[in-house]
């Protein structure tokens, strides 16, 4: 099962007539489907900390879901929402180069201004594709990024409720499920900033995750009868004990004019020079020389070849991508010496090609 899959079959079941129920989920039981993603929740967290999370172990668990590449946020919720690949949506990293701009970068969860959002991911949404249809559709999270670039990129359609303390999420939650057929999206970050900053299983991340589960908890006291929950994730999170500073010690800078994506899943983007595919080649085979089985390297070729990014990739995704890309492997970072302070500082991390960093769970119920 692929997370591509989840929010199609969902809205399938609400009476969709352009999405297909890929996960066989069958038809909604009273027209109330809630979607509920805990963010960097891995598939290895239920069973390794369900004590920490009795509530939520309480649910059935559905499967596995397999996270696109890279495993991270930007990635991952595009996927989610529009129900495509990245090589289709266009959102392939935590940062990419914006082409043709002098080396300029896009974090996808701050934005650019510059950038428009609808053009940097066309795809329509799923949820747009429902409100066209009648189907009530919310997003509930954060005041803060409502009006962000790339909640106008991947949630545009649905209606925004923002919310920054538990009682106004679960508030926030119900209300949008009185009216069928509905669709909520409710998320939380609280366990992914816990695990950045302390790591995972950290007293700070159990403490996150406990707080989480109690929210939970309340949550379905609350709900209408009949709602169906399902609860999933972006990602999951490791714990790194090895950091590479790019150029530093080594010589992995050379040829490399911009350092993105994220310390375990980098686009490198080259010097003009070195913008062809043998010398993309050249720099590729260095890297893997050089980190040997800490890091999976590709070059722009390679990775379309092995469909990195999904079977179809559109000209503009190729354009955004890396000359090349090295994926850490094992518990190791790829750090950018200009933010190896801060991205060194961070204990857990995610975006590589990990079973924890990748895998997910689906957890489901109705209430009665």
């Amino acid at each position: 099962m692929h997370l591509s899959q989840i929010t199609p079959s969902i809205f399938s079941a609400l009476g969709l007539t352009t999405a297909d129920d890929q996960l066989t989920v069958g038809p909604s039981p009273f027209g109330r489907e809630l979607l509920f993603l805990i963010d960097g929740f891995g598939a290895d967290v239920i069973e390794k900390f369900s004590d920490a999370m009795p509530a939520i172990s309480r649910l059935t668990n559905f499967g596995t879901i397999q996270t696109s590449f890279p495993s991270t946020t930007a990635t991952s919720l595009a996927t989610l929402t529009t129900g495509v690949l990245p090589g289709a949506h266009g959102m392939l990293g935590y940062t990419v180069q914006v082409p043709r701009s002098g080396g300029r970068l896009l974090n996808a969860l701050k934005w650019d201004e510059r950038v428009d959002p609808t053009i940097w991911q066309p795809v329509p949404t799923l949820f747009e594709r429902a409100a066209f249809e009648n189907i009530n559709v919310t997003h509930v999270a954060a005041k803060r990024y409502e009006n962000s670039g790339f909640t106008r990129a991947i949630f545009r359609g649905a209606q925004y409720k923002g919310a920054n303390i538990f009682t106004d999420l679960i508030s926030e939650t119900k209300n949008a499920l009185q009216k069928t057929p509905a669709f909520v999206y409710l998320y939380v970050n609280d366990l992914d900033a816990a695990g950045h900053s302390d790591g995972v299983g950290s007293e700070k991340w159990l403490g996150a995750l406990r707080a989480i589960d109690q929210m939970f908890s309340q949550l379905m006291r609350e709900l209408p009868h009949g709602t169906r929950i399902w609860l999933t994730s972006d990602h999951g999170m490791i714990n790194v004990d090895e950091k590479i500073i790019i150029g530093e010690d080594n010589n992995l800078l050379e040829g490399v004019a911009v350092i993105a994506g994220e310390p375990r899943a980098r686009h490198l983007y080259l010097k003009p020079e070195f913008e062809s595919a043998h010398a993309r080649e050249e720099i590729a085979q260095k890297w893997q020389e050089n980190l040997g089985t800490r890091a999976r390297v590709l070059t722009r070729e390679s990775a379309l070849e092995n469909n990195l990014f999904g079977e179809f990739v559109s000209d503009d995704s190729k354009d955004r991508m890396g000359d090349v890309i090295a994926i850490a492997q094992g518990n190791t970072v790829l750090l950018d010496p200009e933010r190896s302070d801060k991205e060194g500082a961070m204990v857990g991390h995610h975006g590589g090609d990990s079973s924890v960093e990748s895998q997910v769970g689906l957890l489901t119920t109705t209430l009665s």
